[in-house]
């Protein structure tokens, strides 16, 4: 792989201007397709092949408003008055009126005719049905919903609208983002010590951030794309983006600071960095596709589009970079006596000065047992919470307070109970198809259902088009994301048995609250097997990789203290609701259900990232030197800063996405960034020089039979660094195994 990089990177470098011009040429005709064939996001959540969408996919086509898009009009009188005055009734009697004639809108139950008027008779609401999904609603309906609502305002009453037509949605691109961007910019500055150099990162990784996103935009007309996917795509895509450039750049800057020719130092760089760049953006890929084998569709082209954001980023950063290399040649290179110039002479160990890494890693390794336990301890600790974790997809009582989202979600759940804001939909079906029997059922069902725990009230049967089925309408007492509405369908579905034998008819639970709820589930029982197959991965490749058995080992138990620490933030913040005003989390409640294997496939990749940057040095200089203990701080001077630059550039791009006011970006960017953090901090800077310096030699032990056996990955790129010498030279190549990094068992 190396070699095959080097002649990428030096034929980049040499056709320069046609690698860019085909780079641009492809973001032209891709931002082109958007603007000519662009389709609408869909933020739909379905769990094909369960009982809950089996039934919502025959309620599309028997009784479409129960399954299409809503809308709600929370009408609330003024202090002293009841909304049941005439005056009241006549303003709502006209926004009824002309919500009707909005475009698309289906059916208008007026306050009324279902019931929906308080007990303290001062709140009303007028409920909007809707044939089409909630990404097929035109602005024009949802404006014209609101319109009728302002007008009512204007006539003495306040109102809020609600519903799913107003969730969250579209994607995201506002100051806080720009703000994560400047301070990457920032941190790429301090690092190369050269603004032409930060600015020349910065620019491949910004193309292949919009080839990504317009490539993924594009796909919207024949694939279902959520806007949630198309954030998680340009989060990931800047931050990855922005890391692979920095970790080849770096290394090309290095190597010009020697006096190495520009062409064979950039092509040296692909082959060596751009290696371990390959191998970090195909372990974020494979984990992000894995996320396919569950079977929920968002979450499949969510983890498409996001590990082809990636792909798109490492493409960049291979061919990009030494593209714009080519341009700048000589003008890389840090000046003689420059900061950026010693800085280079200091990680090659050649000014005799100690770096800022040398010096941590020292410390750390001066009591490496202490450190282990202490770094241990405090991640366990962190990790607690996590026991408590529970899971579920947010809804409008997750919005912003200031939203009117928001403000009709709490006015429903005060005034008609929590349960109001999730209603359940028992679908019955008979055998004999008609609609006396139908109903008979139906009622027989209702009157079941209303014996049974948490159960607010049960609504009659409503016919449906199918004369064989009647649909039940069940008001839980608790809320859409409560433990107890999750007990409640359980129940439900534990009576269908008897039900059939005493009614002759068979149900079915559904609604978008159950739909969330088996979404939830099937993530929940997934977990699990998702990380085991991540871990055993990471075991595998990393064991390829460094031909040892205890940093793989090491590495897998660091990854799982990363993972567990964030969701123990994640549960404390967003759950527990600490320092929830602080941070301005609008909503404590159950975790975003999808966001632990969301979590674990990105922190995966990034993980193996670090772990390879930084111990790809020390294994280095062990198999040069054979000094099991010095080798680690030896290693760690190659590349301790690049990695807290790159960590910090991460950090701070998912950190720009968390101001945000959307319930399912907000804890994503809030995990990721945490989980960078402690990963490469806490983990990959202070728990891994402190393991190896306690397993000394031992760290680097494999079995030789495992050792004959394992493929030779050569991330490091170590036969091509002895066959191509950095100062251009040629040389013969030598066997990998050669006292390169690969080593053997026997050292």
């Amino acid at each position: 792989m190396a070699v095959l990089l080097h002649r990428l990177g030096r034929g980049a470098y040499r056709h320069r201007k046609l690698v860019l011009g085909i780079w641009l040429f492809v973001l032209a005709a891709l931002i082109t397709c958007v603007g000519v064939f662009g389709g609408k996001l869909d933020d739909r959540f379905s769990v094909p092949g369960t009982e809950s969408q089996r039934a919502l996919d025959s309620l599309s086509k028997t009784l479409p408003e129960a399954s299409g898009a809503s809308a709600q009009i929370v009408f609330t009188a003024p202090g002293g008055h009841r909304i049941t005055e005439s005056p009241y009734q006549a303003v709502i009697a006209r926004a009824v009126t002309v919500t009707r004639q909005a475009p698309q809108v289906s059916g208008v139950v007026e306050p009324g005719t279902a019931g929906v008027v308080s007990a303290d008779r001062t709140t009303a609401i007028v409920q909007i049905h809707y044939r089409v999904q909630t990404a097929e609603i035109r602005t024009s309906s949802v404006d014209a919903i609101k319109s009728a609502a302002h007008a009512a305002e204007r006539d003495g009453l306040r109102t809020s609208v609600g519903g799913s037509v107003f969730n969250s949605k579209g994607v995201h691109i506002g100051p806080s983002e720009i703000i994560g961007v400047a301070v990457a910019l920032l941190v790429l500055v301090v690092t190369f010590g050269s603004l032409l150099a930060a600015g020349m990162a910065l620019l491949p990784a910004l193309i292949g951030v919009a080839a990504g996103l317009a490539g993924l935009l594009a796909l919207a007309p024949a694939v279902s794309i959520s806007s949630t996917a198309v954030t998680l795509a340009l989060m990931l895509g800047l931050a990855v983006g922005i890391d692979y450039v920095l970790f080849i750049l770096s290394r090309h800057r290095q190597q010009l600071a020697r006096g190495a020719d520009p062409e064979e130092s950039v092509a040296l760089a692909v082959g060596t960095a751009g290696s371990a760049v390959v191998f970090a953006g195909a372990t974020v890929i494979i984990a992000l596709a894995a996320l396919s084998v569950i079977g929920i569709p968002f979450l499949t082209t969510m983890g498409l589009g996001a590990a082809g954001a990636v792909l798109i980023a490492v493409l960049a950063a291979i061919t990009l970079v030494p593209a714009v290399a080519g341009f700048a040649g000589t003008r890389l290179a840090p000046k003689p006596g420059s900061r950026a110039a010693r800085r280079a002479a200091d990680a090659e160990g050649s000014t005799g000065r100690t770096t800022l890494g040398t010096r941590w890693t020292k410390w750390v390794i001066a009591k490496p047992l202490l450190t282990v336990l202490a770094v241990t301890g405090i991640l366990v600790t962190l990790m607690l919470p996590a026991a408590d974790l529970r899971l579920a997809l947010p809804d409008n009582g997750s919005a912003p307070h200031a939203s009117t989202q928001r403000t009709a979600y709490d006015t429903i759940s005060d005034k008609f109970g929590p349960g109001f804001n999730g209603p359940l939909l028992v679908l019955a079906e008979t055998n004999d198809r008609t609609a006396a029997a139908s109903s008979q059922a139906g009622a027989q069902v209702a009157a079941k259902l209303r014996t049974l725990k948490n159960v607010k009230a049960v609504l009659p049967p409503e016919p449906t088009g199918d004369p064989a089925q009647s649909v039940v309408t069940v008001l839980p007492a608790s809320g859409p994301d409560s433990v107890r509405t999750d007990r409640l369908v359980r129940d439900i579905r534990a009576v269908a048995s008897d039900l059939r034998a005493t009614t002759g008819a068979s149900i079915a639970v559904t609604g978008t609250t159950a739909v969330n709820i088996d979404v939830s589930n099937r993530l929940s029982d997934s977990l699990l097997p998702f990380v085991a197959i991540v871990v055993g991965l990471s075991l595998l490749l990393l064991m390829m990789v460094f031909r040892s058995l205890v940093i793989p080992v090491k590495a897998a138990v660091g990854f799982l203290l990363s993972v567990g620490a964030s969701l123990g933030l994640v549960v404390a913040v967003f759950q527990w609701g600490w320092l929830a005003d602080v941070l301005g989390v609008p909503h404590s409640g159950p975790v975003v259900s999808f966001l632990p294997i969301i979590l674990i496939g990105v922190l995966f990749g990034l993980a193996m990232d670090y772990e390879v940057f930084l111990v790809s040095g020390m294994r280095e200089e062990w198999a040069h030197t054979g000094r099991a203990r010095q080798s680690v701080v030896d290693g760690a001077r190659h590349s301790v800063r690049v990695v807290t630059a790159a960590a910090l550039i991460m950090f701070t791009v998912f950190a720009g996405f968390f101001p945000l006011d959307d319930s399912l970006i907000k804890p994503i960017a809030f995990a990721l960034a945490v989980g960078v953090a402690v990963d490469a901090f806490a983990v990959r800077m202070t728990l891994v020089p402190a393991v190896l310096a306690l397993a000394g030699r031992g760290a680097w032990w494999l079995p030789a039979w495992l050792d004959r056996i394992l493929p030779d990955l050569d991330v490091e790129g170590s036969s091509l660094q002895k066959s191509v010498p950095a100062d251009g030279g040629e040389s013969e190549p030598e066997p990998a195994g050669a006292g390169g990094a690969r080593g053997n068992s026997g050292e």
